[in-house]
C-alpha cells in the first residue's frame, strides 16, 4: 500500500517535470531586407553571430557562424513606409557553418504562426527604426518540435522611410524545446505506475 501511494504522489509530479523547458538564442547581424515580388519581406545575407543556450550554456560567438534567412506572408495592412502587418507563412531558415564552435548544418527550420508586426519608431534624431516581430513553430537540428519560438529584427532607414531594401541592424530568435529529460521520465513513470496498478487488480 506504501509503495502504491508513493508512485500515486510521483505520478502527480510528473506532469510539471514535463513542462521544463530549455532555449535556445540566436543572434544575427547585416544582410538585406527586401520587399519581395510576393507582397511580404525576405531577408538574405544576414550573419548568425552568437548561439547561446539557457540555462548555463556558454555562448558561442564569431562575425560568421552561418546564416539567417526568411520570407514572410504577404502584407495584410498597414504599408511598408509606416508600419503594417504580414500574414502567417513563409519560410524561416537558421544554418550554421561549423567555425568558431557553432554546429554545421540546418539549426532550426520553420514557419511563422501568426501575424507577423512591422513597425515604425521615429526616433529624437529624426532617423527611423523598423521593428519586424513575429512567432514561429518548427523543428532543431535534433528533431525536437518547439514549444514557442521569437522573433524580432531591426531595421535603421536613416531619416529616410522603408522603400523597397534596408540593411539589417540586429536579430534575434528565441527557440524553447521540450527537455528532453523530462519527457522521458514521464514515459517511464507512467509504465511503472501502470505496471504496479496491472498486478493490483490481477490480485
Amino acid at each position: 500500500m506504501k509503495r502504491i501511494l508513493v508512485l500515486a504522489v510521483l505520478a502527480l509530479a510528473l506532469p510539471t517535470a514535463v513542462f521544463a523547458t530549455s532555449s535556445i538564442e540566436y543572434s544575427n547581424s547585416g544582410g538585406t531586407l527586401t520587399a519581395s515580388t510576393t507582397g511580404g519581406l525576405t531577408l538574405s545575407g544576414s550573419d548568425l553571430t552568437v548561439i547561446r543556450s539557457f540555462p548555463g550554456g556558454t555562448p558561442i560567438t564569431g562575425a560568421n557562424l552561418g546564416s539567417v534567412a526568411f520570407s514572410t506572408g504577404a502584407l495584410t495592412s498597414g504599408s511598408l513606409a509606416q508600419g503594417g502587418v504580414f500574414a502567417p507563412g513563409g519560410t524561416f531558415t537558421i544554418t550554421g557553418n561549423g567555425m568558431n564552435g557553432a554546429p554545421s548544418g540546418v539549426l532550426f527550420t520553420g514557419t511563422f504562426s501568426g501575424p507577423v508586426t512591422w513597425t515604425l519608431i521615429t526616433n529624437a534624431d529624426g532617423t527611423h527604426n523598423y521593428t519586424l516581430t513575429g512567432s514561429l513553430t518548427g523543428t532543431t537540428t535534433s528533431g525536437f518540435r518547439t514549444v514557442g519560438t521569437t522573433f524580432q529584427l531591426t531595421v535603421n532607414t536613416g531619416k529616410g522611410f522603408f522603400d523597397d531594401s534596408a540593411t539589417v541592424g540586429s536579430g534575434d530568435t528565441n527557440i524553447v524545446v521540450p527537455e528532453p529529460g523530462s519527457l522521458g521520465l514521464l514515459g517511464t513513470g507512467l509504465i511503472g505506475l501502470a505496471g504496479v496498478v496491472r498486478r493490483k487488480l490481477k490480485a
